[in-house]
């Protein structure tokens, strides 16, 4: 037996489209928005206000996804998927349940929350009210990235990918139907209508992912009980994770701190630097999702050698991916910045920093990538400890100590670079410690 490219590029591809189709959105999103008639700057804060506090949510509660996929692919690698079969469904019930604990615990202090974002009157009133009908969409959206983690741990991102686009592009159509109306037939709700064309994408995300799960799966959604008796390892992981997703928010938190600080010039060519970060994220995340896949059903069939092989071809890829990002921005270097802004203040402050971010590809890809394995692996305490040490002892006080000596920008992204290396050094000697003497001796 052989994992091929082409084997590895079926479960990345889709995964990696369903990945980017989140951030297009984000950006289409923005431009609709900040294009509205009335009130056009507030509306577009409001939006940004509450999509970090939204992005938090879900970034804590999504993790359910990585567990699933963990544990269903290593059944689907043992060969025994019967046992596993109503775990999913009662998985989603725990997740469902805590999104309606958000729900009636954030609705009525909506207010309340985002004056600690700093957010004052008309941009306080605009994100009440965008959030408060947004919020009605986040059990859905909870419910389908539990679907997506089983069809992950089935060897599948085809039907994933099918229903990220639908969603995508529902919400696109939705948002210049409800945010600018359609002449005597439907009045602009400008925010309003933003809202409601999120939350109707969503559910319609939501019935997709039970046609799809019903139609091309043996995973029933009917709730059974007693508890699957995985349910323990499910939780454990999930909250391993949940603290995991703390400190990395703890990282972006701290960066975007020290940026806002040094001024408005500082914080804007931040902003376009961290989101091209976050762009060859997302494309890296397609190989991460394939080695999340395989790495859980290989370990699950118990075939160390062929997972040894594994990694050792997603490493190259990885390098060659991050190169291949590297080198692209290396050459459009000037261009890249002038999408963005023609500030020239902003523009130079960018041009200063974005050769880290570039130097930075080949070494976040490698990350990326062992996050994905250990995820598969289902080793969710040791990537909660490596990001918490990375975070903690290692981001922290390089940050501190380089804007003690006036680095700024420069010295926000350097400690990001070592925060990198960090997250992925442990990983790399601790699978190579444990799997590769059971690849030699089977």
């Amino acid at each position: 037996m052989n994992i091929s490219l082409k084997q590895i590029n079926t479960l990345a591809i889709p995964a990696l489209i369903s990945g980017i189709s989140e951030p297009i959105l984000s950006i289409t999103d923005t431009a609709i928005i900040g294009n509205i008639p009335i009130n056009a700057i507030e509306s577009l804060a409001a939006v940004g206000i509450v999509g970090t506090f939204m992005s938090m949510l879900i970034w804590v509660l999504g993790q359910t996804r990585s567990a699933i996929s963990s544990i269903v692919s290593q059944y689907v690698g043992a060969n025994n998927l019967e046992a596993v079969k109503n775990l999913p469904a009662q998985a989603i019930f725990i997740v469902t349940s805590l999104s309606l604990l958000i729900i009636v615990t954030t609705f009525p202090f909506a207010k309340d929350i985002f004056k600690l974002y700093n957010a004052s009157d008309l941009i306080l009133d605009y994100s009440v009210t965008y959030y408060q009908i947004r919020v009605f969409g986040f059990p859905f959206t909870l419910f389908t990235i539990a679907v997506f983690g089983t069809f992950r741990g089935l060897q599948n991102t085809y039907y994933p990918m099918i229903i990220a686009i639908i969603g995508a592009l529902s919400n696109i159509v939705l948002d210049f139907i409800l945010v600018y109306g359609i002449n005597d037939f439907i009045e602009p709700m400008h925010i309003k209508g933003a809202a409601y064309a999120s939350v109707i994408a969503q559910i319609l995300m939501a019935l997709f992912s039970i046609y799809f799960l019903l139609t091309k799966t043996s995973i029933p959604l009917r709730l059974s009980f007693p508890f699957n008796k995985e349910i323990n390892r499910f939780t454990g992981m999930v909250l391993n994770l949940f603290v995991r997703t703390l400190a990395l928010n703890i990282t972006l938190y701290f960066a975007t701190r020290f940026a806002t600080g040094y001024g408005k010039t500082y914080i804007a060519a931040y902003t376009i630097a961290i989101n091209l970060w976050f762009l060859g994220a997302f494309i890296i995340d397609g190989y991460s999702s394939a080695g999340n896949i395989l790495s859980g059903k290989l370990f699950g069939a118990k075939d160390y050698k062929l997972l040894v092989s594994l990694n050792q071809k997603l490493i190259k890829i990885g390098l060659l991916v991050g190169v291949i990002l590297g080198l692209s921005g290396a050459i459009l270097y000037n261009p890249i910045g002038l999408l963005f802004t023609k500030e020239t203040g902003v523009l130079n402050e960018f041009n200063t920093v974005f050769w880290i971010v570039l130097i930075m590809q080949p070494i976040c890809s490698i990350a990326f990538i062992f996050d994905g394995v250990f995820k598969g692996l289902g080793k969710m305490k040791l990537l909660r400890n490596v990001l918490l040490l990375s975070t903690f002892v290692v981001f922290v006080p390089i940050l501190y100590a380089l804007d003690h000596f006036d680095f700024k920008l420069n010295g926000i992204f350097i400690a990001l670079t070592f925060w990198m290396v960090a997250r992925s050094l442990p990983l790399l000697i601790n699978f190579r410690k444990q799997f590769i003497p059971l690849a030699k001796n089977p």
